[in-house]
């Protein structure tokens, strides 16, 4: 009977053990949120994952020039907004989309897409309902090691997307649309 306790007891042993050093490591590219908050209380809120550059080349690298990019990693990148909105000179109704985006070297494209709650990698074009341009440049603080998305609010009703990783900057005007 002690046998059969000791052997219960090494297994129990072994199975935490076990457990401990398979715990969880954080992902690759963890979730990441940007909201914007209008004075009137009306909200914008963009989901995305956040890959890191871990010593690659980012743009015209693991992500080439010229091509669609899901914006991020993972799930496709979404749009939530309760207020009708104008980006880059598009309009934009209340609603849900998702964000793409074609990289080139001098210019960025910003794709707001129809459908939504797809993969990343699934992308329709005839459901797209603007591309509008991004102006892009460097991070002021030097290469960005985390994709990050966020928004600058410059007014009541107007606030600058923030598309930032490794050396770029992609930016476009993001206005409520009264």
């Amino acid at each position: 009977m002690k046998t059969v306790r000791l052997s219960v007891l090494t297994l129990l042993v072994i199975l935490a053990i076990g457990s401990i050093a398979q715990e969880k490591k954080p992902p690759l590219s963890p979730p990441g949120t940007a909201t914007l908050t209008f004075a009137n209380g009306k909200t914008i809120a963009i989901d995305y994952s956040r890959p890191s550059m871990r010593s690659r080349k980012i743009f015209g690298g693991l992500v080439p020039y010229g091509q669609v990019w899901r914006t991020g990693a993972n799930a496709a990148t979404s749009l939530k907004t309760d207020v009708n909105l104008t980006i880059g000179g598009a309009s934009v109704p209340a609603g849900s989309y998702t964000l793409y985006t074609i990289p080139e070297e001098k210019k960025w494209t910003l794709i707001i897409n129809k459908e939504t709650g797809q993969w990343g990698t699934s992308y329709d074009e005839k459901q797209d309902l603007a591309r509008v341009e991004m102006k892009i440049s460097k991070p002021a603080a030097g290469p960005v090691e985390q994709f990050t998305i966020g928004f600058d609010q410059t007014g009541n009703s107007t606030a600058v997307l923030k598309l930032e990783w490794a050396d770029t900057l992609a930016k476009v005007d993001i206005a409520e649309k009264k």
